[in-house]
């Protein structure tokens, strides 16, 4: 299979795209691929680690600004003729947007040359960029069964996120490995990759009045902020440190996660029936972590403190709640498991392209 694919700006696009191409590579070995993405988001670092064809177009998301705007539309149109070449020159059998604003040149390139195209939503509600390119995409695939209403439901099938068949694949690191106590219930604390500077100041000074809890808790403070954290003196039963590598690892070994509200977290949560007090992060656009967090909520399969409440009575009783509902979060968090989603999309990608 020759594959075109762009997905941008966060992990929570780029590790989904990186689940599909393992998948695609699994079945057919020989496959092909060229990634597209912009020229200074994270994808520039990622990609070619991952020994991907790769190449950048520039790119920017529309602001409010008519100035800054206007750049935005050239941009956008050079990006468009320079997809159009890259697309035509490799000739792909399917073309791949997973998210991002980069994919919207892409896949309307694509659309434009004939090519097929398949576009995936991680969110439960929809990014504008998918929105808007839902019209140019042969086939659209969703993360949550709340999302197929939200695109032409013809065309649209529910996959949910790749990430959750590679969190299943990953080996479990032992409680023991970060010199804890294998049993005592663990709250596993993780702000995202680059932690979330207003939750870890509020962090600090509440977890060092942990000490007489009955469980113990590992803080995973993000690179950014960890010299700052690993000043403080905390009590026994917490253990910080910057990152874990893979997080789903020491996600198999947790009792209770504090957590963003990411749609590849979810998918990984989801994937590993981990009762989760999600803090929703609410700097991102749509408030898309709010919503993911509360598609959770409402079908009890978690528990959700939203950072303008944080305060260390409702931290703390939240996380005893979750610990005391464990049965019945683990349980609802089941009913929404799809453990073969990269295989799913696998499978919509064989049809469309008549590969038998």
């Amino acid at each position: 299979m020759r594959v075109v694919i762009s997905a941008g700006g966060t992990g929570g696009h780029i590790y989904p795209a990186l689940a599909i191409i393992k998948k695609i590579k699994m079945q057919e070995p020989n496959s092909e691929f060229l990634y597209i993405g912009t020229h200074n988001r994270m994808e520039k670092d990622i990609i070619p680690k991952e020994n991907i064809p790769f190449k950048t177009i520039e790119v920017y998301g529309i602001s409010k600004n008519i100035l800054k705007d206007i750049k935005v539309i050239k941009c956008f149109y050079q990006g468009y003729k320079k997809c159009k070449k890259m697309i035509k020159e490799f000739n792909p059998d399917v073309v791949i947007g997973v998210g991002g604003y980069v994919t919207v040149p892409v896949i309307c390139a694509a659309h434009k040359l004939g090519y097929k195209t398949f576009i995936h939503e991680q969110n439960s509600i929809p990014g504008k960029a998918n929105i808007f390119l839902s019209k140019y995409a042969s086939r659209i695939g969703v993360s949550f069964l709340s999302s197929v209403h939200s695109f032409p439901e013809y065309k649209t099938i529910y996959t949910g996120n790749p990430c959750s068949e590679e969190a299943l694949r990953t080996n479990k690191i032992s409680k023991e490995e970060f010199h804890l106590d294998k049993n005592k219930k663990l709250v596993l604390i993780v702000m995202g990759s680059l932690g979330a500077g207003k939750v870890n100041d509020f962090l600090i000074p509440t977890l060092k009045k942990a000490e007489n809890k009955d469980y113990q808790i590992l803080f995973v403070t993000g690179k950014a902020g960890y010299d700052e954290i690993n000043k403080q003196s905390f009590p026994k039963n917490v253990v910080i440190t910057p990152y874990v590598n893979p997080l789903t690892g020491i996600m198999k070994s947790a009792d209770i996660m504090v957590s963003r509200a990411g749609a590849s977290t979810i998918s990984e949560i989801i994937s590993l029936k981990v009762p989760t007090v999600f803090i929703p992060s609410p700097y991102v656009p749509n408030n898309h972590q709010y919503k993911n967090a509360m598609d959770l909520v409402k079908k009890d399969a978690g528990l959700i403190l939203e950072e303008k409440d944080l305060n260390e009575e409702l931290f703390f009783k939240k996380i005893e709640e979750g610990i005391n509902k464990t049965d019945i979060l683990k349980k609802n968090l089941e009913k929404l498991f799809v453990s073969d989603s990269s295989t799913r999309i696998y499978s919509v990608l064989c049809d469309m392209i008549d590969r038998k």
